[in-house]
């Protein structure tokens, strides 16, 4: 499950730019470059040859610390690190000991920040992708939950739409081509815009559609902790096997009366198995009510 190619992108503030791609620069032995871009974007390009983008972003509100409390800060402070296509096996621990020195050069994120998953989407079909939208219309409610996305957030990572759901399950299209035309169905803008309002949902397929083929997962709030940010990984890249290798997927919402119990059935049931996916299971039920042992309390 954990072989698929993605891209990672998490926002954050508390440093310029400029030092946050130095910090990387340091860290990776690499070399820096103005990118000079609209987006003021700074490249760390490290020995391999991959390039680690630092840009600006103008949904981060930006702030600084300045005698132990944060204060507001100008548009330098706004960094969304993006990094170049990585492999889980080869790249997870160089990107959370990249994570943890930029928390401890000072960036820090707030309730503005997200945290943006783009995984490889050159396996997937229309089967596939159908399932994609299923699992993450079944799980909503669980995972908003779970993944406590802030109200801030909102706006930039809805919920699947309930209409666009109806519709792929009652035409069952065959083709990308179809889905395609179901996702953009009631937008005016034109599906070549970067910055299309479809893409703005826990799953986005605007990228896959017209951007650079990845399927994207937004629902993550913003995080310096390189533990959390393994587990958003792995859960993931989970759910994209899943969506690759299940014959099919039901958009159908289960009932559940734990929902500690309920998350944990289902991550072991998409891989979270043994003890190397242990804090990965803590993190991602912590926030939920119940028990992870037992469905039902005893009589």
């Amino acid at each position: 499950m954990l072989n698929a190619k993605f891209g990672i992108e998490i926002e954050f503030t508390g440093i310029t730019r400029e030092r946050a791609a130095k910090v990387v620069t340091e860290f990776l032995q690499g070399t820096y470059a103005e990118g000079g871009t609209y987006y003021d974007t700074k490249k760390v390009t490290a020995p391999d040859g991959r390039v680690w983008k630092f840009m600006s972003d103008g949904s981060i509100h930006c702030q600084r610390k300045e005698g132990g409390r944060k204060v507001a800060a100008g548009r330098d402070y706004s960094v969304e690190l993006v990094s170049p296509i990585l492999t889980y096996q080869e790249d997870i621990e160089t990107l959370q000991e990249l994570v943890r020195k930029l928390r401890k050069a000072g960036a820090f994120t707030n309730t503005s920040c997200g945290i943006h998953i783009h995984l490889d989407g050159a396996k997937h079909t229309p089967r596939s992708i159908r399932n994609f939208v299923n699992i993450i219309a079944s799980k909503n409610d669980l995972f908003y939950k779970a993944l406590q996305i802030a109200p801030q957030r909102m706006n930039y990572c809805k919920k699947m739409d309930s209409i666009l759901v109806e519709k792929m399950n009652r035409r069952k299209p065959k083709t990308l081509r179809e889905i395609e035309d179901i996702w953009y169905e009631g937008y005016s803008e034109s599906r070549s815009a970067h910055y299309h309002n479809s893409r703005y949902h826990f799953l986005n397929l605007h990228s896959f559609f017209t951007g650079n083929h990845t399927v994207e997962l937004r629902g993550f709030n913003s995080e310096l902790h390189a533990g959390k940010i393994r587990s958003y990984i792995v859960l993931a890249l989970a759910i994209n096997h899943q969506a690759l290798t299940q014959k099919c997927a039901s958009a159908k919402k289960p009932q559940v009366e734990n929902e500690k119990f309920a998350m944990r059935t289902y991550l072991n049931r998409i891989g979270f198995i043994g003890d190397e996916f242990a804090n990965c299971r803590e993190h991602l039920t912590a926030a939920l009510s119940g028990s992870a042992a037992w469905r039902f309390r005893a009589a």
